[in-house]
C-alpha cells in the first residue's frame, strides 16, 4: 500500500515538473474573443450587410462594419476572423439557414 502512495506522489511530482509557467502578456497583443454561437439575430444582421454590400471575402471596410454594427446593437464583440469563418460556413455548409435568414431579410423589405 505504501509502495503504490510513493508511486502515485512520485507521478504527481513529475507532472508538476513538467508544467511550465504562463508566458507573460504584452500589452501590445491583441485581446482575444472566444468564439461563441451567433444569435439568428446576429446572423441576421450580418448577412443584411454583407450582401447589400456585395461581399467578396476581399473587401476588408465592409467586415469592419459587420464587426462594428454587432458590437453597436447586439453588445457582442467579435473579431473579422470570426466573422469571415461564420459567413463561409453559412454559405457552403449551412444552405438551409442561409436560405431562412435570405427569406427574413427580403420579407422585411
Amino acid at each position: 500500500m505504501a509502495e503504490t502512495q510513493q508511486v502515485h506522489a512520485n507521478y504527481i511530482n513529475e507532472k508538476e515538473k513538467d508544467k511550465s509557467p504562463e508566458p507573460e502578456t504584452s500589452r501590445t497583443w491583441r485581446r482575444r474573443f472566444k468564439a461563441s454561437n451567433m444569435s439568428f439575430g446576429e446572423m441576421l444582421e450580418m448577412v443584411n450587410i454583407l450582401k447589400r454590400d456585395d461581399y467578396d471575402g476581399k473587401k476588408a471596410k465592409i467586415m469592419v462594419k459587420v464587426v462594428k454594427s454587432l458590437q453597436k446593437n447586439f453588445v457582442v464583440r467579435r473579431t473579422k476572423d470570426q466573422l469571415r469563418k461564420r459567413w463561409s460556413e453559412l454559405k457552403l455548409r449551412e444552405h438551409d439557414q442561409y436560405r431562412m435568414i435570405r427569406r427574413v431579410l427580403q420579407k422585411s423589405k
